[in-house]
Formats: C-alpha cells, structure tokens, sequence
C-alpha cells in the first residue's frame, strides 16, 4: 500500500495526492513488488533501500549513497503481534526505513502498519508539513521513543496482574507469561540501544542539515530514549527476580502440598494396617470379644489421631 501527501506551500496545509510532487512524503507499508518497483523508477532510487526497510533482522543504522544524496534511516519501532501458542498479544519491535530522496522527497517503508508512523499520520494536519523532511524525521524519532516508554508501562502493569496471580498459584502458567514479557524487554532494551546510536550520529555527525530548533527537538527524542532504556533495564532486572523468587515460591508450595498428603496417606494407612492384621485367619485378641469390633476400631482411631498430632507436631500437617 503506498499513500502519498504534500503540504500546500501557501497555506501550509497537508493533504493526500494521487501523483508524486517534488517536497511530498511516501508511506509504504508492506508494499508489494510492482509498488517498490513504482516508487525506484519514478524517483531512481535503489530498490535495495526499500527491501532492507522490510527485513525483520534488519539492524537499525544510517546508509547513503556515494554518488547521491539519498539517506536511509533504519529504526526499531514497538509493535504488538499475537503470540499464535497463547493467542494473547505480546510486545516486539520490528524496523522501518526512512529515506531522504535527495532535496526532493522523503520515504517511510513498513512492514505493516505500526503507531508511530499511524500517529504522524493521523496528525498530519496539525503540525506535519511534509517538506520539511529533517523536521519530520525527528518527529518520528520523538513519536517513537514516547511510543516505546508508552508499551514500557503496559508491559509493567501485565507484571504487576501476573504476579498477584502467582502469590496462591502452583502452576507454570503465570512463569511462561513472565517469560513472554522478559523477552519483549530484551527485543525493547537492544532496539533502543540501536535506536539511541543512530539518533546520537544524526546529532553529532550532521547527516542531515539541521537547525537551532530540529536540535532541541532531536535531543528532546535522545533524552526520552535514554529513558526508555534505563526502565527498559530496570523491568528486566524486576522481572529476572520476580521470576526467580515465584519459581521458588511454586517449588516450596509443591513441597508442602507434598508433605501434607504423604502426613495424610500415613494417617489412613493406620486403620487400613490393623483392619489388615485382624483379617487374618489366626487366632487375634478379642476375637471372642462381642465389642471386639468397637474395641479395635476405637484403636484405630486412637493411633491416628496420635500420630496426627506427632505430626502436626513436627509441623509435617498443617
């Protein structure tokens, strides 16, 4: 799917077009092959620069041509994908590219749709105009960083419900969503890093051209990633220790449930065992007794309720 949008010079208003103009912007997402082919022949770029956009391993770095003034970005954005064992969604990353067609135009390529690009997008008619290409690539720099800080206390708050459930419960359930959750903080925590290297080279090594206010606007994007990384590090940390601490807790409640029905088990196998030696066919005490019956049932019990207080005792029943 390509859409295309131009802001009016006079009036400043940006509107979606049919047809590519000089100063438009070009959102592809999971552009098909007679699209990218499109896209490289009207503008004569490298279809190369459009498929790494569309790699799911695709680092997150700056490319340019040597004999052009063509720029790829590649980032990492936060995404949500349903996780097909679970059926429940998760938090993952997946790149973008963003590419600066010489003065005249400016590209993002997407493998599907995502909400960083979607809120640009969306608000395009506020404060996006589309020949400014420096200035709309660090607001997608900023847009993603609070995006990522945004699925960062999602991902917390799932935390804080899976562990209420693991304070009575003995099952892996609530593990395996932990799990889930550890690795959408390793997928955010190294596309942040990468993220934070390529915002630190747009800065310092003057890839684009940019001016008094795009610097305050890249630094702002640089300090709210740097935050995202440090919470990113911490909800591991949490997390790794919560796990640890509830695989413990599920092993030692095991253990007690153990404990407790083998103390029970000993209980009943009390009666079971002298009901066992009065049911052989040899001559045993009170057989001739008419209240033999009562008499050795009241035995029974009387060894069982002793033994259920030695055990209770040695705390092996609670």
């Amino acid at each position: 799917m390509i859409k295309i949008y131009n802001t009016d010079l006079e009036s400043n208003i940006t509107s979606e077009i049919e047809t590519f103009e000089k100063g438009s912007w070009i959102n592809m997402i999971n552009p098909t092959e007679q699209e990218i082919k499109r896209v490289c022949q009207e503008l004569k770029i490298r279809e190369e620069f459009i498929r790494c956009s569309l790699d799911l391993e695709e680092q997150a770095r700056i490319d340019r041509e040597d004999d052009d003034d063509t720029k790829l970005f590649i980032m990492d954005v936060p995404v949500l994908e349903k996780n097909e064992n679970s059926n429940k969604e998760e938090c993952t990353t997946m790149p973008i590219g963003i590419i600066f067609v010489r003065d005249d135009y400016i590209i993002t390529v997407s493998i599907e749709k995502n909400h960083t690009i979607s809120e640009i997008e969306e608000n395009r008619l506020n404060n996006l105009i589309t020949y400014k290409k420096s200035r709309m690539l660090l607001q997608i720099f900023y847009k993603n960083a609070t995006l990522f800080l945004k699925y960062l206390k999602i991902i917390n708050k799932e935390t804080e419900i899976v562990e209420k459930s693991l304070k009575t419960s003995l099952r892996n359930k609530e593990l395996l969503t932990m799990l889930s959750l550890e690795k959408s903080l390793v997928y955010f925590t190294t596309s942040l890093k990468s993220n934070e290297a390529v915002m630190e080279r747009t800065l310092r090594g003057r890839i684009i051209q940019l001016y008094d206010e795009d610097e305050d606007i890249l630094e702002d994007a640089i300090t709210e990633n740097r935050q995202a990384i440090e919470m990113s590090q911490i909800y591991s940390n949490i997390l790794n220790g919560t796990m640890d601490t509830y695989a413990s807790i599920i092993s030692n409640n095991l253990n007690i449930v153990m404990k407790t029905l083998t103390s029970l088990t000993i209980i009943i196998a009390i009666p079971t065992l002298i009901s066992g030696f009065w049911g052989m066919n040899v001559p045993v005490p009170f057989q001739n007794n008419p209240y033999g019956f009562a008499i050795v049932l009241a035995l029974s019990l009387v060894i069982a309720l002793v033994t259920t207080f030695w055990l209770r005792k040695k705390e092996m029943l609670n």
